[in-house]
Parts: structure tokens; sequence; C-alpha cells
């Protein structure tokens, strides 16, 4: 039965932010290796499990985003908007941008005193860290959250019904049909109604995972419809893992075509996650575990920020691929990676007044 305990609520969404902060650092520990393997290798099959079943989580962080942010009952000025939402991610973006390029400049042994400015002016022009494209699509989000909080505020739930069935048909749904097989009739037709073009690019294209946050959040589930979010969940990670498998065979190497965080598959794990935490995972109100969520979740963003650098310095001395079964090795090396880069975060974080912009 689900339930809406405001203690439990607060811990599901802390507790849910921890968990999908872990499955970022497996999705790029085995995804590196993944692409260095022949496809249909043991190691092959097992790195793909792992990368496969942890696709929900970039969708889940966007869904923690829109559950408080579209809130109709947050306070959301537009300055507060400006000043402590896009301010934090242009910041982030800038600094953690350098950081990348001069850390690879330093692996490389060409660190120079003609490297910072060198390196500001190629992130100005948009040169960072792949990971980082998180951040432009955010604050596209956030430019976005105005108008997104007046829809919520006058929207009925049949509403947000009409969207999400656009959206997952325009957005999800067609684009995959077209890239497995292809139809020039629909993609004609698609084209003209030119749905498919406006909700193609970030950030309106993570606008479904950003109102499905307020929506699960929100309003109650039924027993039946919580129960069939769960197996279509349980449906997507096994259609991305044997998909992703059978197309990669069938090309001789990896096909990532399944991987999208804008597939059907990835959309109904996250939602499914995002359910089973929201109604199993975080009834308890106990005081203790919120703090002790509420502490690992405020460094969260910056483990995202800084996580890549430790990848790449278990890459630089040959450690990112161990001689161990990977079952073991993902687990591991994303432990040693999550470690440091907790203690990273949360030593920047306590920086007085920029601290809190860069983490």
């Amino acid at each position: 039965m689900a339930r809406t305990n405001e203690g439990g609520r607060l811990a599901y969404a802390e507790l849910l932010r921890v968990v999908a902060m872990l499955a970022v650092i497996v999705l790029h520990v085995s995804g590196g290796w993944l692409e260095s393997l022949p496809v249909g290798t043991t190691d092959w099959h097992a790195l793909n499990m792992w990368d496969s079943l942890c696709r929900w989580c970039v969708p889940v962080f966007v869904m923690c985003s829109g559950m408080f942010l579209l809130d109709p009952q947050k306070a959301l000025s537009w300055p507060s908007l400006f000043l402590r939402y896009i301010l934090r991610m242009v910041t982030a973006l800038l600094f953690w941008g350098a950081a990348y390029r001069l850390l690879y400049e330093l692996a490389a042994g060409t660190l120079s005193p003609a490297s910072l400015p060198r390196t500001l002016y190629a992130v100005i022009l948009g040169n960072t860290e792949t990971h980082l494209w998180y951040l432009t699509m955010t604050i596209g989000l956030y430019l976005l959250t105005p108008l997104l909080r007046a829809f919520v505020r006058g929207a009925k739930r049949s509403d947000f019904h009409w969207f999400f069935l656009v959206y997952a048909l325009f957005m999800l749904v067609i684009p995959l049909f077209l890239r497995l097989r292809g139809s020039q009739t629909v993609a004609l037709y698609a084209n003209r109604l030119y749905l498919n073009f406006t909700l193609g690019f970030p950030p309106l294209a993570f606008v479904g995972y950003y109102l499905a946050g307020y929506y699960l959040k929100t309003y109650t589930l039924g027993r039946l419809a919580e129960g069939l979010i769960y197996v279509l969940g349980i449906a997507g990670g096994a259609f991305t893992v044997l998909g992703t498998s059978l197309l990669s065979r069938r090309a001789g190497a990896l096909d990532v075509t399944l991987y999208s965080y804008l597939t059907p598959n990835v959309c109904a794990m996250a939602v499914a996650v995002f359910v089973l935490f929201r109604y199993v995972l975080g009834l308890s109100d106990e005081r203790s575990r919120r703090q002790r969520a509420g502490r690992l979740a405020g460094c969260g963003f910056g483990v995202y920020l800084s996580h890549v650098i430790f990848l790449v310095l278990l890459r630089h001395f040959g450690l990112a691929t161990p001689p161990i079964p990977t079952a073991v090795a993902v687990p591991l090396l994303t432990l040693v990676i999550f470690l440091p880069s907790f203690l990273l975060s949360w030593l920047i974080h306590k920086i007085p007044v920029v601290g809190r912009y860069l983490t």
C-alpha cells in the first residue's frame, strides 16, 4: 500500500540521491572498461549488465530536481533562481571544466603558466569534460522552471497524463523505433508535427523527467499502477541488457542505442526506481537515518563533479581494469572512487562563500 509519510518522503529523497550518485560512478567505471573489450566475452557481458542496470541514474537526478523546484508551495523568486541555482551551475561548470583540462595537461607534462588562460578560454567555448554536459542541461531546465511551475499550478492530473503520453511517444518511442528499424513514413509525419524537433535537444528533452519527479512526489499511485511500474522497470532493465548484447553482436562492436537516457527502457527503469524509493525504501522517519542520508546527499553533486578525477588517475596508473572478475571489480572500483570523491567534495564545500557554488 502506498504511503505518504512526510518524514519518509524526506528520507527517500535523500537516500535516492545517494544511490543515484553511486550508480553514476558504476556507469563510468563499467562504460570505459566495456569499450575496450571484445563483444561477447564473459567480462563484456558482466560489464554490459552493470552499465545497463545503472542507466536510470541521470534521469533520477533530474526527477529529484523537479520534485522540489516545481512544487508551487516552494517559494522561488527570480533572484533566487539566478543567484542560488543558475549561478551555482555556471560557477561549477567554469571551475570543474578548467580543473579537468589542467589535470590532463599536468598528466601530459604540458602544464605551464599559459595553461590557465588557455584553459578558461576553451571552457568558455564549451570544451569541457564529457560528464559536465549535465550542468548545461540543468541550466536550461532552470531557465524553463518558471514556465513549468506555471503549468504545474494550473494543471490537473489528467493534464500531466496527456503530457507524459505525448512526451513518451515523440521523445522516447518514435526516435528509438526510427533508430532500430527506420521508416520514412513515420519520420516524415514526426518531422511535420515538429514535436520531435522541439523535444529533441536538452534541456527540453529532459522536461519529461523533470515533471515526472514532481508528479510522482505529489500524486499517490494505486497498488495496481505501482505494481505495473515495477514490472515495466524490470522489463526495461532486461531489454537494455539483452538488447544491447544483440545489437552489439550484429554490429561487431558496442552498440549504445539502448543506453540512451531518452529511450522507453531507461525511462521505465528510472520511474520504477523512483517509485520503489518513494513507496518501499523511504518509509522510515527516523531522524538519525535522515541526517546520515542528508549528509551523504549534500555532497552528491560534488561527488558527481569530481569523481572522474579519480577515474582518470586510475586509468593513468593502469589500475582502472584490475585483473579480477568484473563482478567484484566494478563495485570495488566504485568504492575506491567514491571515498576520495566524497572527501574532496566535503572539503571544497567547507570553503567559505564559494564552496557551495563548486559542489
